[in-house]
């Protein structure tokens, strides 16, 4: 497979049994993307869309997801943004960043004290959640 430099998007309730190379699939029941790996190496690569993880801007035509795509578990260890439609790529993060960024990430999707208190309205563990980031 070849390196992609643009990913258009397809709107869908689920992601079909084998991606296209080139789309990225966005399903807003599930609110989640997914697309093969930007560098062609053919690995599915999944983007939850909340607060916590990305978030999708469509404009009509193309879409943005936000943060950048850090593909560190898969061996071709890419990076890159998705932006107006465009992938543009990022420097490849140290062995240090990553472990840094994963920290990070766990730190963000842990339930806060306030999450599990008893009788605390969803919409208020959401905010909290969505304010600590």
């Amino acid at each position: 497979m070849t390196a992609h430099d643009t990913l258009h998007p397809v709107f869908t309730e689920t992601f079909p049994p084998t991606m296209d190379a080139g789309v990225l699939y966005v399903s807003l029941p599930y609110r989640t993307c997914g697309h093969l790996c930007c560098c062609g190496c053919g690995h599915e690569v999944i983007t939850p869309l909340s607060p916590a993880q990305w978030s999708l801007t469509y404009d009509g035509e193309n879409v943005s997801l936000a943060p950048s795509i850090g593909n560190w578990a898969l061996p071709c260890r890419s990076h890159y943004w998705i932006h107006n439609g465009r992938v543009r790529w990022s420097r490849r993060y140290s062995a240090a960043e990553i472990a840094q960024n994963r920290d990070r990430d766990r730190r963000l999707l842990a339930p806060s004290p306030e999450q599990d208190k008893p009788g605390a309205p969803v919409r208020l563990r959401r905010l909290l959640q969505w304010w600590r980031r």
